[in-house]
Parts: structure tokens; sequence; C-alpha cells
């Protein structure tokens, strides 16, 4: 996979009005893009759920240091008469009184900038659907446009990038690197190797992945931080259309 863009959103915990963006896609966000380019719907939770229980995925930073970051500062002048539809269907009212409604209502929304990602994926369940090769099709004739996170966030290269066969995601990522890189960071789940990882932190919400540096050398290791349920973050069919 490919994942370039002058500007691409991963988003993270959010606080307030403020939708932060990590380094790195999610899970969740990679089932909501790959469910967009087949064509599915919002109503199809059970199969989002089930393509996002198969996923198992690495990505690289092919540019080290990062771009950088930049904050989308957006207003607007709310009403207590206005209404607005949710993804549930219904229209969601405004409480509050007269004074709540004398400000503009604010947020602010970060994009990385220039993002240039390399990435692999594999399906378990090979002989479920949809298939790899179902996959492969959909990114490279998506039922609908594709975008990295939001939709001003439109890809500058075809998503689909070719075939690796590998014994791991780990290998996988090691063998789709592009040539000569040698300062870099990368991503991957902890079930897929553990060579050259050496800190361990929390992150929420996501399943236990690697975080490397310096050709596979320098890195640290993510463990799972479970939610309340005890699960991780279940799959949202509005990931990847935002």
């Amino acid at each position: 996979m490919r994942l370039h863009a002058p500007l691409a959103a991963f988003g993270g915990e959010a606080i307030d009005s403020h939708g932060v963006t990590r380094d790195f896609p999610a899970q969740s966000m990679l089932t909501g893009l790959l469910a967009n380019a087949l064509g599915w719907t919002r109503n199809m939770r059970e199969a989002h759920q089930r393509l996002q229980d198969r996923i198992v995925f690495g990505f690289l930073h092919e540019v080290e240091p990062l771009h950088g970051r930049a904050t989308d500062y957006q207003t607007a002048q709310l009403a207590k008469s206005d209404r607005a539809w949710t993804t549930s269907g219904t229209a969601s009212g405004r409480d509050g009184g007269a004074k709540s409604y004398i400000g503009a209502h604010q947020r602010w929304r970060d994009y990385r900038l220039d993002l240039r990602l390399s990435g692999v994926l594999r399906l378990d369940s090979q002989d479920a659907a949809p298939t790899l090769d179902d996959l492969a099709h959909a990114l490279r004739r998506p039922a609908r446009p594709l975008f990295i996170g939001r939709k001003p966030c439109l890809p500058s290269a075809s998503i689909f990038a070719g075939w690796v066969e590998a014994e791991d995601a780990r290998e996988a990522l090691r063998r789709a690197a592009p040539a000569g890189l040698q300062e870099f960071r990368a991503l991957w789940p902890e079930s897929e190797g553990m060579e050259g990882a050496n800190r361990t932190f929390d992150l929420t919400d996501e399943p236990a992945v690697l975080i490397l540096a310096s050709d596979f050398a320098v890195g640290c290791k993510i463990r799972a931080f479970p939610t309340r349920s005890g699960r991780n973050r279940p799959a949202d069919p509005s990931c990847g259309r935002d």
C-alpha cells in the first residue's frame, strides 16, 4: 500500500473541539478506507467488523523528519433552532439558554503535511470475502472517491502499490521499504515480530503494535490499552469518510 497525500489525518483521542492526528493510520481507518473502495454503506456494521478483525498491517514513513502539521481553524454561527442530522439518521437538537449562542462555535482539525507512507496489509482467514484480490481491485477501481482520513485529504498516488510475499508483516514491510531508506519509523503488530523493540507504552483503543526507527534497529513497543469493555476499538463505518 502507498499513502501519499498533500494533507492527511489519522484521528487520535479528541479533546473537546480539537481533532488531533496521529503519525500512523489506525486499524479502524483502514477498514473504512477499504469499505469505501468496495462501495459498502454505513449500515453494514457487521461486515465492517468482520473485515477489521481480519486486517493485519504495517506502515513506515518514507521521509523523516515529518514535514509537520497544520491546524484548520473552523467557525460556525449556530442558533438554538438549528438542527443537524446524525449518522444514526435522526435530527439532533440543541440545549442551553440564549447566551449560549452569542459566540461562534469553534473547532480545530489537525492534518499531516506531505504524507508519504509505505505499507503492507494482509487478511486473516484468506478464503473469506472480501479477499486480497477483491481489495486490490477495489483500490485500483474504487466504487467511490477515496481520501486519507478526511474528505479534503485526497491521495496523490495510487493506494495499491503491488504485491509482497513474506513470512510476516514485519518482513513484508522491510521488503516494501523504498531503496536507500535509512532513518525512518515503522509500525506493525507485536505478534508479527519484536526484534529491535526496546520501549513500552500504552496506545488507547489499538491492538498491540511496534514502532521502530533507523532500519528497524531502534524503536519502541506499544501495547494495547483496553477500553472499558475490555475490547479494542470496534469498527466504525464512518472512519475514512469524515
